[in-house]
């Protein structure tokens, strides 16, 4: 694969090493290159336990853009679970759909911890997302350990034994909700601008109308002002007026 890509780019450098950094599986997590493309990766994630999807193994599809890690892959579910909809791009902060909240110091380990902690939490109505039932899910779940990937084969073998090594398993489930947890707030806070909206444009509204209030007060003197200049010249016509018909009279007077 090295004499496949230029090993100067800063994303096949970087995702050289996290392919190595993941070539071995865990419990939980596990994600590999697709064949000889790099840029294109197959991953499994255990469900997050004490959850609808505890006992289930997920698979899935990232996609990485030639901009790594400057960019946020994409990533999309490949096994039915009830919480993402299979075969299309999921959307988290941390994911293509959020390109403007995606750390370049963020990796595929971290999105991948980002979908086990995600998981359980509502979908609130954001792209490819489910709703199912819990029983529906725990169906989904054991069903899922029967999938198997055309490219990567039976997905129930590619994660280690979850009763092997149980405080690691632990600590990456508590890693994986500390993530989701801050994926969320950013994730979500997209659903949360239409309730705000109104407070931030109650604002200019507000100081709109108080300097429409404040133009007639403020034109006011300015017509005042017209309206004296107007009848000092009709008086000044009407004196001269005067003074012409005055002198007209005295002439005809002295004749």
């Amino acid at each position: 694969m090295e004499n496949k890509y230029n090993m100067k780019s800063p994303a096949v450098k970087r995702l050289m090493r996290e392919a190595q950094e993941l070539s071995q599986p865990t419990a939980e997590y596990f994600a590999q290159p697709v064949e000889d493309n790099l840029f294109e990766w197959h991953f499994s994630v255990r469900g997050p336990a004490d959850s609808d999807f505890e006992g289930g193994v997920y698979h899935g599809r990232i996609s990485l853009p030639p901009e790594y890690p400057l960019k946020p892959p994409s990533i999309m579910l490949l096994t039915p679970n009830g919480r993402f909809e299979v075969n299309r791009k999921i959307c988290l902060s941390i994911s293509g759909h959020h390109p403007e909240s995606w750390l370049p110091s963020w990796s595929i380990r971290t999105a991948l911890l980002a979908i086990i902690g995600f998981m359980p939490s509502p979908g609130m109505g954001a792209i490819a997302s489910l709703d199912y039932s819990q029983e529906e899910r725990q169906k989904l779940a054991k069903k899922s350990l029967e999938f198997v990937c055309p490219e990567c084969g039976k997905i129930l073998n590619l994660l280690q034994e979850p009763s092997q090594l149980t405080n690691e398993n632990e600590a990456v489930q508590a890693e994986a909700r500390e993530i989701a947890a801050q994926v969320t707030m950013k994730g979500e806070s997209s659903n949360e601008n239409p309730t705000q909206e109104p407070v931030h444009t109650e604002e200019p509204t507000t100081i709109t109308q108080q300097q429409q209030l404040q133009q007639p007060a403020a034109a006011a003197p300015s017509t005042n002002n017209n309206d004296v200049s107007y009848n000092y010249i009709i008086a000044a016509i009407i004196v001269a007026l005067a003074i012409l018909l005055f002198r007209r009279f005295a002439s005809s007077m002295m004749a």
